[in-house]
């Protein structure tokens, strides 16, 4: 015979609407009675009925999950990081991919606003505008995109930018290349921000790139236009297509030009030469994002915007080495 919530509450020794309250408003229950009343239901099986506490609550217990593209290895540690935390809350998770295109980002979130209790929207293309309008139907929080208003959890890649190129300078390297990424991206700007920052060098900023391998490869020849000695890429796969595109012409990484990228991707651990990087925590994103939206679900028209900032740092690997004679 299945758990029944008053199996759950006796064993808890909790009343039957704390139980209620912790699956349908965890952010009101003391959070060592929550994880006791969440760890028994876990033992005895029990699952709330998702259809009658939708219609008791008004909440569906549904997230959307809009990303820039889930084919980039950055993606799915954050992905599979919301979801699991998500789903301890009794939550589940729907995610889309826009393919970097602001339309069809656009197009998803009315499409999901109508299913879910709020979005988390990761890396987004469309203009700032555009997401403080769309917000006004369901609760937001962002993903690296600082917006006035809105909760954000920000990954500090100016931070993670300064010490590559800090990395960079201490080789000896002073004319350097920052492959930016797409138009309009919040990464690509801190980034450029934090590198104008470090004195002593010859910045040249190139872009904006597709923040693919393909972008990289396409990127190689500006790269050696731009008569520089060390490039910082705006990810590891525009690094991992710079590197790939430099040796296609008979450039050595790094024996001729040194090589960082942002994200630390598994793909970026696997490549010869091994790829030095800015690793971004990419999973306490994903749990800190689903932390903050069920804030706000639960808040309601209390709700007040929270800003979450998240260290990075540098991984030095083989792409890097002194500067050539």
């Amino acid at each position: 015979m299945a758990a029944t919530i008053r199996d759950v509450a006796r064993a808890s020794g909790v009343h039957v609407s704390t139980v209620s309250r912790t699956f349908s408003a965890p952010h009101l229950v003391n959070p060592e009675t929550r994880n006791r009343v969440l760890a028994i239901a876990e033992d005895l099986g029990y699952r709330p009925n998702r259809a009658a506490r939708a219609l008791t609550t008004g909440r569906t217990h549904n997230l959307g999950l809009i990303v820039a593209d889930i084919s980039n290895p950055f993606f799915p540690p954050l992905i599979k990081a919301a979801q699991a935390h998500a789903r301890l809350r009794d939550y589940h998770v729907f995610v889309a991919d826009t393919d970097e295109d602001p339309q069809v980002e656009e197009e998803l979130i009315q499409t999901l606003t109508k299913q879910v209790d709020g979005v988390l929207l990761c890396s987004p293309r469309l203009s700032n505008r555009a997401i403080e309008k769309l917000s006004e139907d369901v609760p937001f929080v962002v993903v690296n995109r600082r917006l006035k208003g809105m909760s954000t959890v920000l990954m500090d890649v100016g931070h993670g930018a300064r010490l590559a190129i800090e990395h960079l300078t201490a080789l000896g390297h002073r004319r350097i290349a920052l492959l930016a990424g797409p138009a309009g991206s919040w990464t690509s700007r801190e980034m450029s921000d934090a590198a104008r920052a470090v004195d002593g060098i010859e910045l040249s900023i190139l872009g904006p790139n597709s923040p693919t391998e393909h972008g990289g490869l396409a990127a190689a020849d500006g790269v050696l236009a731009a008569d520089v000695t060390a490039v910082l890429a705006y990810n590891d796969l525009m690094a991992i297509g710079l590197v790939e595109g430099l040796d296609e012409r008979g450039v050595e990484v790094p024996g001729r030009i040194s090589v960082v990228g942002v994200d630390d991707i598994v793909p970026g651990r696997l490549t010869r030469p091994k790829l030095t990087t800015v690793a971004m925590p990419t999973e306490a994103a994903g749990r800190t994002a689903v932390d903050l939206l069920l804030q706000l679900v639960g808040a309601g028209e209390t709700a007040t915007p929270a800003l979450a900032t998240l260290a990075t740092h540098l991984i030095i690997r083989d792409s890097t080495g002194p500067v050539p004679p």
